[in-house]
């Protein structure tokens, strides 16, 4: 949610920002109408009070006079106001329950550096890591070679839940498990994150916080019976950890990193995204989250960043990283880092991580405040999120960069030790990891 003072004050920056993000149905003219009002209603409601409460004393006092006739005509005024008073609540609150719907509704204007593109052929790929794995067959998907191994079952994913559902197994499910504890250890261990194990089902006001609602509902799942939605990713239940919180001085920066299942319904996408393990309803991903003082909010952005392409590195996946236009931006995000890990099989660039910075818009929406220091007035924090990282693709990219003519995959030597000293995945009948 934006300052609506400074909304106020930037209207042409706000309508430049919005045509840089390519919305034209973000509702800002209309919120600024209706603050303008919900100012009138409330100040036309103030002076009628103030005018009711001086009545009322003037009326006692008629009385003692023992003017009867005037306090009677004064106290028939004071109804007439008390009428017009609540005529005037009643109007506020539908004004303002309109105005916060608009507020909700309004996207996170870009940071001035940010791409300026309509769409993603806007992105601009910033870095690249890595040479691009070489072979003398052609590499296979990883929709074939983890059938193949024994690791992915789709048959029976989908016999149990239906489309873009899979067993992972064996050596797979091994692999996962693994990943997930490594990246969580790494965060921890070397980059000063605190690990929580969160809610993985939050209110509806907590989606509100992140932004995820009201705009994406038709994209979560929920319980509407118990009003239970299943978080489409950790930064949901993290990011509200400290809602309506003030932080002391000195807390400030705050990490925390968690490794969840996400749950996301993916209806937009289309022919060879449907295939495999690419996008699917369910999956594990290590999520880092960071509120920070806003002064810092770039710096942290750029480390948050560097944690995620460390693990990269480290398992010898070539990625790139990759500045989000704005047309392309997420709707909280006012910058975005996308990390693309190189898949040989489907011969693509997968998103395995994006790292964002928020400012203040998530914490006004979830009332995250800090003090800057003792005894000053409290300011909103910044957020940051980040995944570090998400695994079925890495898990694609590890199998069909790794692949060899035999259809083994080498696992990457960081690993090893995690996996019982096992070095490759091979066909059933061979060694396994």
């Amino acid at each position: 949610m934006l300052d609506i003072r400074w909304m106020r004050e930037n209207r042409q920056a706000l309508a430049e920002a919005m045509v840089k993000l390519n919305d034209q149905e973000a509702p800002w003219e209309l919120a600024l109408t209706l603050d303008e009002r919900r100012r009138e209603l409330l100040q036309r409601g103030e002076k009628l009070r103030e005018e009711r409460n001086s009545g009322s004393r003037q009326i006692g006092a008629l009385f003692r006079d023992k003017r009867t006739e005037e306090a009677g005509a004064l106290k028939e005024r004071m109804s007439e106001i008390g009428a017009e008073i609540a005529q005037i609540d009643e109007r506020l609150r539908a004004v303002e329950t309109e105005f916060r719907d608009a507020m909700m509704r309004i996207p996170n204007p870009p940071e001035p550096d940010v791409p300026v593109a309509p769409d993603e052929e806007g992105n601009v790929v910033l870095s690249q890591w890595g040479e691009l794995p070489q072979f003398d067959f052609t590499p296979q998907a990883h929709w074939d070679l983890g059938p193949q191994l024994d690791i992915i079952d789709f048959e029976r994913g989908v016999a149990a839940s239906g489309s873009r559902f899979y067993f992972l197994k064996g050596a797979g499910a091994r692999l996962q498990r693994v990943l997930s504890n490594w990246f969580l250890d790494v965060h921890i261990n070397e980059h000063g994150y605190t690990e929580l194990y969160p809610p993985m089902m939050v209110r509806g006001h907590a989606m509100e916080g992140t932004g995820n609602l009201p705009k994406f509902g038709d994209n979560l799942y929920r319980d509407a019976e118990e009003d239970y939605w299943f978080i489409p990713t950790a930064e949901v239940s993290v990011t509200n950890l400290h809602r309506d919180e003030i932080l002391e001085p000195g807390v400030l920066p705050l990490y925390y990193v968690a490794s969840t299942p996400c749950f996301r319904r993916e209806k937009m996408s289309a022919g060879q995204d449907v295939r495999g393990i690419k996008r699917v309803h369910q999956f594990q991903k290590v999520e880092m989250v960071k509120f920070v003082e806003p002064s810092t909010g770039r710096d942290e952005l750029e480390s948050l960043t560097q944690a995620a392409e460390v693990l990269l590195q480290r398992l010898e996946l070539p990625y790139r990283r990759v500045a989000i236009a704005t047309g392309d931006l997420s709707f909280v995000a006012s910058i975005k880092y996308d990390l693309e890990v190189w898949a040989a099989g489907c011969r693509e660039w997968l998103e395995v991580s994006s790292c964002s910075l928020f400012r203040d818009f998530q914490a006004r929406r979830a009332n995250i405040r800090y003090r800057p220091r003792d005894g000053a007035r409290p300011e909103f924090v910044y957020t940051l999120n980040g995944s570090g990282l998400a695994l079925p693709r890495v898990i694609i990219a590890l199998l069909e960069n790794n692949q060899r003519a035999d259809g083994s995959v080498l696992l990457p030597e960081v690993l090893q030790p995690f996996l019982g000293g096992g070095t490759e995945i091979s066909r059933p009948g061979g060694a396994a990891a």
